[in-house]
């Protein structure tokens, strides 16, 4: 990076968090631009400029990020989709005009017009984890229980489905019991996802999360954290298969620890 300045548009959960405080550590100074009704109130206290928009304000958000001169811009934690289909959000020009120019709204789709219309404005979308490799998952059995047989049959015949999901841009977590596949994300995200696939599994299912085929790092990156763990443990699912160098593991040390109080084992391949 050529310049010591950084915008980051926050989402909900720990990632902004992780993000912001890496990058202070390491001498940037950090604009964000925080989403109503997403991100905690408590970001403000970890960078050097906050600024909250309403989820469909992409206009004066640009202009934000402009006016602080910034130059490389990140993404970092979810924008609650439901946002597209809440009567109450309105979405200024800018966003209406960019949903007339894309031809579905899925979240590549629409974060990738996103990015371009950043680099219109002189602003590039970096990869989200450029300051964050130590705590992409590394490979192997990170839990003290490893994974029976059976947990590794699902994962292999898991990971395949997540794949083509994720290729087709639907979802990254998939749920699975004996090779049955018992909940596919789609936008309600990961931990409905465990939640639903876990009653229907009754005990013991698989949750495979994985990156996209052509994973593109500026955003939407599978990220796991103890919120992940403890609805596991909630759905009674025994197994987390995860891709190594590719999920990005939010406080692995209480992930581990959660996992193991609960039975659950942790395999990042």
């Amino acid at each position: 990076m050529s310049q010591k300045l950084l915008g980051l548009i926050a989402g909900n959960g720990q990632f902004p968090f992780l993000f912001a405080q890496k990058a202070k550590s390491q001498g940037y100074r950090v604009v964000a631009a925080a989403v109503r009704g997403d991100t905690s109130f408590l970001l403000r206290f970890f960078v050097d400029r906050c600024v909250w928009f309403k989820a469909g304000e992409l206009q004066r958000l640009f202009a934000f990020f402009k006016d602080a001169g910034v130059q490389q811009v990140i993404m970092a934690g979810q924008v609650n989709p439901h946002n597209l289909f809440n009567p109450h959000v309105a979405f200024d020009e800018e966003f209406q005009s960019l949903f007339k120019a894309i031809q579905d709204r899925k979240a590549d789709t629409i974060f990738s017009a996103v990015a371009e219309r950043l680099k219109a404005r002189g602003m590039e979308l970096v990869d989200s984890v450029f300051l964050l490799k130590e705590y992409l998952a590394p490979q192997g059995t990170l839990t003290r229980r490893g994974p029976s047989l059976s947990e590794l049959a699902d994962i292999d015949f898991g990971r395949n489905i997540a794949k083509a999901m994720g290729g087709m841009d639907v979802g990254q977590t998939v749920v699975v019991k004996d090779k049955a596949i018992v909940a596919i994300e789609a936008m309600e995200g990961t931990d409905r996802t465990i939640l639903r696939g876990g009653r229907i599994a009754r005990g013991g299912a698989v949750v495979i999360k994985m990156c996209k085929p052509d994973q593109d790092m500026r955003f939407d990156v599978p990220v796991i954290g103890p919120r992940t763990i403890l609805t596991m443990a909630r759905s009674q699912a025994g197994c987390l298969g995860i891709e190594a160098e590719k999920t990005l593991l939010i406080d692995r040390q209480a992930c581990i620890r959660l996992a193991n109080k609960a039975g659950i084992c942790i395999v990042a391949a």
